[in-house]
């Protein structure tokens, strides 16, 4: 049986520590998902942490952190004397979230939306194929076409026929525009679960990946509460649930609303939501109906789910909620789309979307 020889801890040999900066800027990030984006309560919490648990054992203090977060340009004060993070900040928090949940799923794979198909695309391939009325000129075998030709009608007799034509193959390329809908409702901070803090790192995180390596893919965000409005990608570090109903219906209008703007062939619909839908805008006004599946409501969403599908817009539906009819409701949703749905935990939310996105782009939407 082999020894284990205990020594006495030495961070030269043992491990590489990180610096006092870095270990408070590790925290801190994660105080911020918490706080959404509140730099005052989340250095709060910093200097709590720091009196209980000693961080940086006397190294660095608090009030140093601060001054070095402003001298680098993540901390600024805004009237009346109140720290507010930064652009360079909000950046950060979404690389920070592709980090954590990028790098979770399995490596391969990822990079240009290459697929399996060949079509009009961008870069040129070395095999060829015969031409099809409608092909790029451009793409045109010049050597292939004459030997074609040779071959069939001899030199003495050459002409051109149109099976003669060869063209270069290309590389297909996709690109998608993705809308993805958040649920601000209250029930997602209800029962004593943070539910709202995973769908907004999750929101970060996909921003920051097509931002990153999917740049002709376009990501547009959607809360929707009582109502459904436009969120930017500054803003989301800032999302909070406010004491809203769920109105999915507005939320999915606005959503298809913004994609008929896209050019992109492929369109795709990204929900994330814990409850069902209770309320919808009735000739102006809010008609809402919290208890129970109310069919009123209910069927003006599954209505907004045919329309998405006839417009070829595929919906995912995150659910995180284990409610036996809420998922019937899904259920629902999804054979009136004929898209997808995940029962996913908070856990994993993160994982499942962008495992989902990526996996997408391996293949065609049609």
């Amino acid at each position: 049986m082999r020894a284990i020889r205990y020594t006495a801890w030495d961070p030269k040999r043992h491990g590489n520590i990180p610096p006092p900066f870095e270990l408070l800027m590790d925290v801190f990030n994660q105080l911020l998902q918490q706080t959404a984006g509140d730099a005052g309560e989340a250095l709060q919490w910093l200097t709590l942490l720091d009196h209980k648990y000693n961080l940086t054992d006397g190294v660095m203090g608090i009030g140093d952190f601060i001054e070095e977060l402003k001298r680098q340009g993540y901390l600024k004060v805004a009237p009346p004397d109140r720290p507010v993070i930064t652009a360079r900040m909000e950046q950060s928090l979404r690389s920070r979230a592709l980090e954590e949940i990028f790098g979770q799923l399995r490596k391969g794979g990822r990079g240009l939306h290459k697929t399996a198909y060949a079509g009009a695309g961008f870069e040129r391939l070395p095999e060829t194929r015969r031409w099809h009325f409608g092909d790029d000129p451009h793409l045109l075998d010049v050597t292939g076409t004459l030997s074609n030709s040779y071959r069939r009608a001899g030199i003495d007799n050459w002409n051109l026929a149109e099976d003669d034509y060869e063209v270069y193959q290309t590389d297909h390329h996709t690109s998608h525009a993705t809308v993805l809908m958040i649920d601000l409702s209250h029930s997602m901070v209800l029962y004593g679960e943070d539910r709202i803090t995973p769908a907004r790192k999750t929101a970060m995180a996909l921003a920051e990946l097509i931002m990153r390596r999917y740049k002709n893919d376009t990501l547009d965000i959607v809360a929707f509460g009582n109502d459904a409005w436009e969120v930017s990608v500054k803003d989301l570090p800032y999302l909070t649930v406010g004491p809203y109903y769920t109105n999915t219906r507005a939320g999915l209008q606005r959503a298809r609303a913004l994609l008929h703007r896209r050019r992109n062939r492929n369109r795709q619909i990204f929900m994330i939501t814990d409850g069902k839908p209770s309320c919808q805008i009735v000739d102006g006004r809010m008609y809402r109906n919290a208890f129970g599946l109310d069919r009123r409501i209910v069927n003006g969403v599954l209505n907004e789910a045919v329309l998405c599908r006839r417009e070829k817009i595929t919906i995912t539906t995150f659910m995180i909620a284990r409610d036996p009819y809420l998922q019937q409701f899904v259920r629902d949703l999804t054979q009136a789309n004929r898209g997808r749905a995940y029962y996913a935990s908070l856990e994993n939310l993160g994982e499942f979307i962008l495992e989902d996105y990526v996996r997408n782009r391996r293949k065609r939407m049609r």
